[in-house]
């Protein structure tokens, strides 16, 4: 029996493009997307892969999508977090609310996905998650030179 794989944020993007690549390797694939239902209609029908709306921020959210996902597909086998929200900003005018939505999403998203799906892995026996992050979480936005340059004098 193929293996059921969920992809957070698989519509665009690099999370598009796993859930493709799973799909081909054979897996039954569901993805999540946040906002977007136009492209998410897109997507299901160039790919046939189910896409289901919740906000990965919102842990009681996330536990039904889990749930809704796996009475329509199987339970889950795999998953990834690739869902991601990027409010890029100096810290120096980068507000609350920017930053409460970056660390919803990108932090506490993975966990709540995680917690929604582990029980049933542990049960199952098996399972596999993949945590996808950004390129700046190990090396910033900003380059070296524009801290040691002033622009404009």
């Amino acid at each position: 029996m193929a293996r059921v794989a969920l992809v957070t944020g698989g519509i665009r993007g690099i999370g598009a493009a796993i859930a493709r690549a799973l799909q081909s390797a054979g897996c039954r694939v569901a993805v999540t997307f946040s906002g977007n239902a136009e492209a998410a209609q897109a997507f299901q029908a160039e790919t046939g892969i189910p896409p289901f709306q919740w906000d990965v921020g919102d842990f009681a959210a996330c536990i039904g999508g889990v749930r809704q996902v796996e009475a329509v597909i199987g339970p889950i086998d795999i998953l990834v977090n690739s869902a991601g929200i990027g409010r890029d900003s100096a810290l120096h005018k980068m507000t609350r609310e920017q930053w409460d939505a970056v660390i919803s999403t990108n932090l506490n998203g993975m966990f709540n996905m995680c917690r929604a799906v582990i029980e049933g892995m542990r049960s199952r026996k098996f399972g596999r998650i993949i945590n996808i992050s950004s390129i700046n979480g190990q090396r910033g936005q900003f380059r070296p030179d524009e801290l040691c340059h002033r622009k404009g004098g």
